[in-house]
């Protein structure tokens, strides 16, 4: 099992219970989405996985070890991109393995590998401020790939696209992910997004954040969204989602 989470807590000092025992196990090279509500604890548990918040009880292990901390076996992708505005594309990859201590032109020719895997070695001199929204998340998750992690967490990357470009990069992602597949934990209140990547995904509900099921996506890539098969998935889905909000409201 490459990831297992253990009863996974979280209680803040207000005395808010974000996530009440969570327990799941992801093996190495899935693509596992967590879905629900906003408040459902979604982030918190990418975040707690990444080693960014501190869990108030329970067990977070990657491959056998406990999660107490960021590592390099974790790359994060956020909705914002955090891209550094002064630095170009191919300098925003190569930052991580600069702080590494790794020489310029190794690192370089490896920023360049992962500029060319998300399609944009055409644009590698240029800045955030030049680059459309697509492309800054291009930059983000090759620069999460470029440090070698073992887990990819991704928390709403694609939210606040455009809905064509939402779906070309839902696209890229597959073929990225086909190509050397790492395991993918992937944050999203898209139903049908959550579909059409993953081959689990996760149900999660509110008040506090819980693990309410978890659906096996047996559908053979690549899919199509408009088969009866994907359809009746997204509708089983969505009929849970809204029995949750009519207890919860």
């Amino acid at each position: 099992m490459k990831i297992r989470i253990e009863n996974a807590t979280k209680v803040y000092d207000t005395g808010m219970m974000a996530l009440d025992r969570v327990s799941l196990g992801i093996e190495e090279g899935t693509f596992i989405s967590l879905l629900g509500p906003s408040g459902c604890g979604k982030s918190t548990l990418l975040n707690m996985i990444a080693g960014f918040i501190e869990k108030s009880g329970g067990r977070i292990l990657i491959d056998g070890k406990d999660v107490d901390g960021p590592g390099g076996d974790r790359g994060m992708v956020f909705q914002e991109y955090a891209l550094f505005p002064w630095l170009t594309a191919i300098e925003n990859i190569s930052f991580v393995q600069k702080l590494k201590g790794v020489g310029k032109s190794e690192r370089m020719a490896s920023a360049a590998h992962y500029l060319n895997m998300v399609g944009l070695s055409a644009h590698a001199s240029k800045f955030p401020a030049e680059l459309s929204g697509g492309m800054k998340q291009r930059v983000a998750i090759a620069r999460a790939l470029a440090n070698a992690p073992s887990v990819l967490l991704m928390d709403e990357p694609f939210g606040a696209l455009d809905a064509h470009t939402r779906e070309t990069l839902q696209d890229e992602l597959l073929a990225i992910w086909e190509a050397d597949r790492k395991t993918v934990i992937f944050v999203t209140h898209s139903v049908s997004e959550a579909v059409f990547l993953s081959d689990r995904v996760v149900l999660m509900g509110a008040n506090p954040g819980h693990m309410r099921e978890v659906f096996n996506i047996d559908l053979p890539r690549p899919r199509n969204r408009n088969t009866d098969g994907f359809v009746a998935i997204e509708r089983k889905i969505h009929t849970m989602m809204r029995e949750d909000s009519k207890v919860t409201t």
